[in-house]
């Protein structure tokens, strides 16, 4: 079974920078497209940004503009780079290995106003 452990997480003020990274144990890393989700309190699981395994990214409307994912291949590494976060982006954030059912534990982000 593939092992995802996120880091990264933790406690900023609005318009604060947090950079999560996802380390995993798959081999064959390069050869998956890879997202990262979050979920806040009472709330259900939602996409939050995917990059492909041309590296190409895509983003929810919501993070948009100040939110970059990004993958070090040679590392086996993902990363989702959080810049202007709002009290809104509080959540675990999980990263997962898109069509595999492979998930990370989570890493708590909390966003004070």
């Amino acid at each position: 079974q593939v092992q995802l452990v996120e880091s990264g997480g933790g406690w900023v003020q609005s318009g604060g920078s947090l950079r999560l990274s996802c380390a995993a144990s798959e081999i064959f890393f390069s050869n998956y497209n890879m997202a990262w989700y979050r979920q806040a309190p009472g709330l259900e699981r939602e996409w939050v940004a995917r990059i492909y395994r041309n590296s190409a990214t895509i983003y929810a409307d919501s993070v948009k503009g100040r939110f970059t994912i990004s993958r070090d291949n040679a590392k086996k590494t993902l990363y989702l780079q959080m810049d202007r976060l709002k009290p809104e982006d509080t959540a675990i954030y999980y990263c997962a290995i898109e069509g595999t059912g492979s998930w990370g534990q989570g890493t708590q982000v909390t966003v004070s106003s």
